[in-house]
């Protein structure tokens, strides 16, 4: 089966390929035979009932400075010229975001769109994982000044966060003293309209952030994220680091229970966060890691992937499209 993939994502050009997930997904589909297109969000355009894409072809390779080739851009046909579309750009998820699932939540009337343009806007990462509370750790959503210095009263050390955030940026831990609390809540209060997150620490963060991938509901492998020095981030952009882990039995519960639901609806590729059996972020966006992941394990993501995808395309179709 040879597939027609459009990846809506950041401009190639700006990717650094030895870590990029999205990249290792393009070249997984290229060593099946698969042919690409990339396109921007921006390129996205909607006339007389169809979903176009300013998109050009293009060949990649694990070559730095060198990786791509592209052919001219050239308007394609979401519904009719594509198998599937992947939506990897990444966040913030804001409006234009937003804005981008409804209009490839049309093109997924007649190709598979992943992950599913509806279920990403119905599942913000750090919204969808409510639905999960009980593997949470204590959180407050609230804008209430009043609200969350008792949150902080009762659980002293806290974490604020913002709600639509991405890689560590804007995350701050408060000690007990509670000193800056109050200047955090002012400042997210005039820089966001929306509430904002206040969890409870957790001081197992600093033996480590699982990332844990799923593909289509199952566990596909995960590593471990540990902060640097003198940070409680471990996110792999704030300066965290790589390293193997396996998953105890509560990360498996955790998995167990998201699974049916991941797949269920259409979230094909997905990226947990798990500190000390907590579960923090379900990632449905743009999820990382897959690239350490399967260096330290030697297993293949991009191909379980694929695997996924073609399946899901053969169901919609019958038999595929050759």
């Amino acid at each position: 089966m040879i597939l027609t993939v459009a990846v809506q994502m950041d401009p190639l050009e700006t990717i650094a390929i030895a870590g990029d997930s999205t990249f290792a997904l393009m070249l997984g589909a290229q060593a099946r035979g698969h042919r690409l297109f990339h396109y921007l969000a921006s390129d996205l355009a909607y006339e007389d009932g169809r979903v176009t894409a300013l998109a050009r072809q293009v060949e990649v390779r694990r070559e730095e400075g060198n990786h791509f080739t592209a052919g001219e851009p050239v308007r394609i046909d979401l519904g009719r010229d594509t198998d599937v579309v992947l939506m990897r750009q990444d966040p913030p998820f804001d409006i234009g975001y937003i804005t981008a699932t409804y209009l490839l939540e049309r093109a997924a009337r007649e190709t598979l769109v992943v992950n599913d343009p509806r279920s990403v806007r119905d599942a913000p990462e750090k919204l969808f994982v409510l639905d999960f509370a009980r593997f949470m750790p204590p959180t407050l959503i609230s804008r209430d000044p009043a609200q969350i210095r008792a949150f902080h009263a009762a659980h002293g050390e806290v974490v604020v966060k913002p709600l639509h955030g991405k890689a560590g940026e804007g995350v701050f831990k408060v000690g007990r003293d509670g000193a800056n609390l109050n200047a955090l809540v002012d400042l997210f209060s005039a820089t966001m309209r929306e509430p904002f997150i206040v969890q409870a620490f957790l001081p197992a963060v600093a033996d480590g952030d699982k990332r844990i991938v799923l593909v289509d509901g199952e566990v596909a492998g995960a590593i471990n994220r540990r902060p640097g020095k003198g940070e409680f981030r471990s996110n792999l952009a704030a300066g965290g680091s790589a390293e193997a882990t396996a998953l105890s039995a509560r990360d498996r519960e955790i998995c167990d229970a998201l699974g049916p639901e991941l797949k269920a609806r259409g979230l094909l590729f997905v990226g947990i966060d798990v500190i000390g059996g907590h579960l923090t972020e379900i990632n449905v966006t743009s999820p990382t890691g897959i690239v350490a992941i399967d260096a330290f394990n030697g297993s293949d993501i991009p191909a379980l992937f694929w695997n996924a995808v073609e399946r899901r395309v053969i169901h919609i179709d019958g038999s595929g499209r050759d």
